[in-house]
């Protein structure tokens, strides 16, 4: 029996926010959580503009699993082009920015893409697992020992981001995976409003005891604004089974579910250049922060760690490119060599000769050239002959061409 999704998508703008810069996709196979961040300088742009380019994909048919990696990638990669380009046309967005978390269904796997702290849980067998790890400073922190995860959740910069989609990096770093799923899979995908203020051990008790996708999503997010839900909130929860029948029409949710008009500037929008790591608006938090570790400030050694891996990764991408380059000029060289040891008998206008190289072209190149003229003539040869030498004859040598000639063509050895 075919495998089929049902998925439900919600967005709620919480109660503290003026606007919702989140913005969500629950599609055929294709499902979408984004985050903007930037303020007034544009997330909600940014996080339309990334999730209306990738739904595009969800118009695909993928073959394989690594097709569809290699479409999710190039889609959230196209969006952060897109960012880019808007804020060429637009100053006053300079600084907007978006994470994503995006999954597509592909027969019995499930393909992830995710940049930034947005996320994706599994439920399987009353079990949850987080898919996707977050891309923030005291992810790194927690991930080098400098932290406990608990400690993390109280961090002052636990908002700080260290890759999104955005006009801060052309060629942004996308994780990606290729995970197998099974009939009673319930997948979760979120924006931080949710993941930041409703515990995980809450969030696997409202997943496992909810009945549908849709009372997952409506009831996560009840539960964000339970707590207090000062930050935007966004849920896509989607089913895997056996029975019932698949996602029915599109659902957009949040930003991107609104018309977007860059005409119209906003007069709250000012031309803001942020920081290389961007940051979520500050969040209330009754529990006590802690301090970051003594030394050499860490961001800005992860900072510099970063760029230094960006570096790092473009001069990997160049070195492969040339070095694609430099093979085919190989090939090419050597393609040309072993042609330069064949011969062959034909016509040089009228007159008979031997030919070294081969008779086929690359378009407007000659793989071959006149060796040897002859005193033989097209009239001078029978018609049987003549036909022969226009199509040519292939010599397996110049000395076997001229015996070619002598022999076989009338001429006298």
């Amino acid at each position: 029996m075919t495998i089929v999704t049902a998925a439900a998508a919600v967005s709620h703008v919480g109660r503290v926010r003026a606007n919702n810069q989140d913005s969500g996709y629950a599609g055929r196979n294709l499902f979408v959580v984004a985050d903007g961040m930037g303020g007034h300088a544009g997330g909600d742009v940014a996080s339309a503009i990334a999730v209306t380019r990738i739904a595009e994909a969800d118009a695909l048919t993928f073959s394989t699993p690594q097709q569809a990696e290699f479409a999710l990638q190039s889609a959230l990669v196209a969006a952060n082009q897109l960012i880019n380009e808007t804020v060429s046309g637009h100053p006053e967005l300079t600084g907007m920015g978006t994470t994503v978390s995006a999954l597509v269904r592909v027969g019995d796997t499930v393909v992830t893409a995710h940049i930034g702290d947005s996320r994706i849980y599994l439920l399987r067998d009353g079990e949850l697992s987080q898919i996707t790890n977050d891309h923030t400073f005291v992810q790194r922190l927690v991930e080098t020992g400098r932290i406990t995860p608990e400690e993390a959740a109280v961090h002052p910069r636990r908002s700080v981001l260290m890759r999104v989609l955005g006009d801060i990096d052309q060629a942004p770093e996308i994780d990606t995976s290729i995970i197998g799923t099974v009939p009673a899979d319930r997948w979760m995908i979120c924006s931080d409003g949710l993941s930041s203020y409703v515990s995980e051990e809450r969030i696997l008790a409202v997943l496992s005891a909810a009945g549908s996708a849709a009372e997952s999503a409506d009831w996560l997010v009840r539960e964000a604004l339970e707590h207090g839900a000062p930050d935007n909130v966004t849920v896509i929860a989607v089913d895997i089974d056996h029975a019932g029948e698949p996602a029915g029409s599109e659902v957009v949710v949040g930003s991107a579910a609104e018309p977007l008009n860059l005409e119209e500037t906003d007069p709250h929008r000012q031309h803001l250049r942020l920081p290389s790591l961007l940051l979520h608006p500050v969040r209330s938090s009754p529990r006590e922060a802690v301090f970051e570790p003594a030394g050499e400030d860490y961001l800005d050694a992860l900072i510099r760690q970063d760029a230094r891996r960006i570096r790092r990764r473009r001069l990997f991408w160049l070195l492969a490119v040339l070095i694609v380059v430099i093979g085919a000029l190989v090939a090419v060289i050597a393609g040309y060599s072993y042609t330069q040891t064949q011969y062959y008998v034909g016509f040089d206008g009228d007159r008979v000769a031997i030919f070294q190289g081969v008779q086929p072209q690359l378009g407007p190149i000659r793989l071959s050239h006149v060796k040897e003229e002859t005193d033989l003539t097209r009239d001078d040869l029978q018609q049987f002959y003549r036909a022969r030498v226009s199509a040519g004859v292939q010599a397996s040598s110049l000395a076997d061409a001229r015996t070619i000639v002598a022999t076989r063509l009338g001429q006298a050895p």
